[in-house]
């Protein structure tokens, strides 16, 4: 366990609430999104899904003054490859997002990027080992 910097706190906080906002999005409003962004309807609806759990465990570690290290390591990893996974899958060839739906998914990647690093920053800003 370390104790968790105010800047990790808060860069977990702006996760939650910036996942937590996408996650109603497309897990309620998935067949307009599909139809805006040329997206299948299920990608949406399963992301959704997803990132009410996420969401739920990002909160939760940011509401502790105290975190295991791995599992915030594992945050921003997850961030990381959600970033490198969201580009791949533009150029995949898997789907056929149209314009608006292009632009959606780099922003997308591009602030799930920048989470990741500012939550990776957070880690190193945060003090050692706690005794549990």
């Amino acid at each position: 366990m370390i104790d968790a910097s105010t800047f990790l706190r808060r860069a977990l906080l702006a996760d939650a609430v910036f996942s937590g906002v996408a996650a109603l999005g497309f897990s309620f409003g998935a067949g307009a999104f599909a139809a805006m962004f040329n997206l299948p309807e299920a990608l949406l609806r399963e992301t959704g899904l997803f990132l009410i759990a996420y969401t739920a465990l990002v909160g939760w570690l940011a509401s502790r003054a105290t975190v295991a290290k791995p599992l915030v390591l594992l945050v921003v990893i997850g961030n990381a490859a959600w970033t490198v996974g969201s580009i791949a899958l533009l150029f995949s060839g898997a789907v056929s997002p149209n314009l608006a739906g292009e632009l959606m998914v780099v922003a997308q990647a591009i602030a799930t990027g920048v989470f990741a690093e500012l939550q990776f920053w957070g880690l190193r800003k945060s003090a050692g080992v706690v005794a549990a």
